[in-house]
Parts: structure tokens; C-alpha cells; sequence
């Protein structure tokens, strides 16, 4: 080795650019390789969607007054309570045309569809726009505690054209 060889080797350091650069690929590959690991692994563990539970209490009949819809349910639950001279019922909050969620309109006393115009009475009749059907009902009983009970995994399907209160009188709580 001669003296030329001797001092580019002493300049250029511990790692030469071949040297860096083969190092930056097996880092590279170990880094993406880690990482398809964890995403495997991560895999065997799936996400889980928690659903608001089927049955739920709603609170005393007595805070419910007559005439009026409840709209405390609507955000949690997409329910309605509303109470009538007849008792007390439970609405589901999905349109019958397209599922949207309709919106209560207490100086018109109905309940109006953003998404195509449908319109409902109180007691869910449809009267305007394309729902085919009135709203749906869910099973509204008393808890042994004296409250109300929403049961979701019952609902009460109407058929156009009749009362719905003829159809489901069960889906009506005497109150």
C-alpha cells in the first residue's frame, strides 16, 4: 500500500458511501418489515362498532306532558316519546322513504323530512311526500321501578292507510 492509498483511506472515515448507503436499505427494509409485523398482529384484533343498548329507560310517565313530543331520545336512541290523551308511545326517528331523520316541527305540529319533503302527523300518519308508510314504533312499557321502558328490538311496522293505533294497539302504553 502506498502513501497515496493509505491517507484517502485515513479521509474518508469509518463508513465509505457503498457502506451508508447498504446500511440505509437494510434499514429501510427492517423498518417497512416491522411494520407489516405490527399491522399483521394488529389485525388479529378488530375494531369493534358498540351499539347503544335495545332497551333503555326513559324516565317517569309524569315527565311527559300531553300533547307534546320528547325530543331527549332523538340524538342517543333515534327515538320520539310522545304523549297523547290516549297514553304514551314511542316513535322511530327514520323516515319511511329513505331512512333520513326527520325533524319536528312544534309550531306546525308535524314532523317534516329534510331529505325529500315527507311529512308525518304526531302519531306518525303520513299525510305528504314520497314515504310510502307512517313512522314505525318501538314497545314503550313500565319498569317495575315506575319508569318508562323503550324496547328497540320490537318494532311495531305500519301499514299505509289505517290508524296507528287500530293497527298496534300494543304499541300504545295507557297512561
Amino acid at each position: 500500500m502506498n502513501g497515496q492509498e493509505k491517507r484517502t483511506k485515513e479521509q474518508r472515515g469509518i463508513w465509505s458511501r457503498r457502506d451508508f448507503f447498504t446500511r440505509l436499505g437494510w434499514g429501510g427494509l427492517a423498518f417497512f418489515g416491522l411494520a407489516g409485523l405490527i399491522g399483521f398482529i394488529r389485525s388479529a384484533f378488530p375494531r369493534v362498532l358498540f351499539e347503544p343498548p335495545k332497551r333503555f329507560k326513559a324516565g317517569d310517565p309524569k315527565d311527559y306532558v300531553p300533547g307534546e313530543v320528547s325530543e331527549k331520545f332523538k340524538q342517543e336512541f333515534r327515538v320520539w316519546i310522545v304523549r297523547e290523551e290516549s297514553g304514551l308511545y314511542a316513535l322511530f326517528a327514520k323516515c319511511t322513504h329513505l331512512g333520513c331523520t326527520p325533524r319536528w316541527l312544534p309550531a306546525e305540529n308535524k314532523f317534516k323530512c329534510p331529505c325529500h319533503g315527507s311529512g308525518f302527523f304526531k302519531d306518525g300518519t303520513n299525510f305528504e311526500g314520497p314515504a310510502p308508510r307512517p313512522l314505525d314504533r318501538f314497545k314503550i312499557e313500565l319498569g317495575e321501578d315506575g319508569q318508562l321502558v323503550v324496547d328497540k328490538s320490537r318494532l311495531y311496522s305500519m301499514k299505509p292507510g289505517v290508524d296507528p293505533d287500530d293497527q298496534h294497539p300494543e304499541s300504545v302504553l295507557k297512561a
